[in-house]
């Protein structure tokens, strides 16, 4: 099937009319673009999530509801044509791609969904007012689409909480699906924000997959031990400028000392800020037998 591009909702709507009349399932990816192989996972996994007779739609669209004062809006990068090559290769049917005013075709909307104290805390704390822009942009999005699936990557671990959250509370009828992390050969998250360190600080920024997995190796002993094991790592680069690193359960609403819990970090690298995770196991040693801890 050829890939077709939609920028306005009644494109939308004719372009998922067949699907829809004969009962097909669809899935929502949504992107903000600069596609690299992880979000290449994100389509195939929705295509697997709704099978062929579905249709996989990715959303391209540089939300600015979700950027700050000084942060990276019109930085962030814009790579069109070669997102599309990405979306063909990988099972995508549809590319949405709509603009701004298609999107907010009053301005900033007057009504937004608010996070609750969830958003307010790890980036919510970082960057206040984030994701009442995230959330208020998929809630259009699912409006516009209304798909049956949605597939989110777990880098963005409190986003694909949050989600979920909103999702189930607001009864939107979406089944939201976490995807695991891809990483670079070198275990350093895909993102694409990665495309602004230099090479210097790419090799500096190693020191986050190696601080979280440093952390999950030590959820045997508890959880004063996993942070200690993380900051210690993350003390070896001075370079890198620890925003909050956290242990929490796997809903982000409670610190955690034992059973499933998340590990996650977000640091600065030069003008970059970079985000990482990863699920770990918590008991001490008589309890954890021989089990192997998470590492999702």
């Amino acid at each position: 099937m050829t890939l077709i591009v939609v920028r306005t909702r009644d494109e939308l709507a004719a372009a998922l009319e067949g699907t829809r009349s004969r009962g097909g399932r669809v899935a929502l990816v949504p992107t903000m673009g600069a596609l690299h192989v992880g979000h290449a996972a994100l389509v195939g996994r929705a295509r697997r999530a709704v099978g062929h007779d579905g249709a996989v739609v990715v959303s391209i669209f540089v939300n600015p509801l979700q950027f700050g004062p000084g942060e990276d809006l019109d930085r962030y990068p814009r790579t069109f044509e070669a997102d599309l090559e990405v979306c063909a290769d990988h099972g995508a049917d549809l590319v949405l791609a709509p603009a701004v005013e298609e999107v907010y075709p009053d301005g900033d909307p007057q009504v937004q969904v608010e996070p609750g104290p969830l958003g307010s805390v790890l980036e919510g704390a970082s960057r206040p007012g984030h994701y009442r822009g995230v959330l208020t942009v998929v809630a259009k999005l699912f409006g516009l689409v209304r798909p049956d699936v949605a597939v989110f990557g777990q880098k963005d671990y409190q986003q694909l909480v949050l989600v979920r959250r909103m999702a189930a509370d607001l009864c939107m009828g979406v089944e939201v699906l976490g995807a695991e992390t891809v990483r670079d050969a070198d275990g350093l998250a895909l993102s694409s924000r990665n495309a602004f360190l230099s090479g210097a600080e790419r090799a500096a920024a190693l020191v986050l997959p190696r601080a979280l997995r440093a952390g999950v190796a030590a959820g045997e002993d508890g959880g004063d031990a996993v942070l200690a094991a993380a900051h210690a790592v993350l003390a070896e680069e001075p370079s890198v400028h620890v925003d909050y690193l956290a242990l929490t359960s796997p809903g982000l609403t409670q610190s955690h000392t034992q059973g499933d819990a998340r590990l996650l970090v977000a640091a600065r690298i030069g003008s970059t800020r970079l985000i990482d995770n990863l699920a770990v196991r918590l008991c001490a040693p008589a309890a954890c037998g021989d089990g192997v801890p998470a590492t999702g």
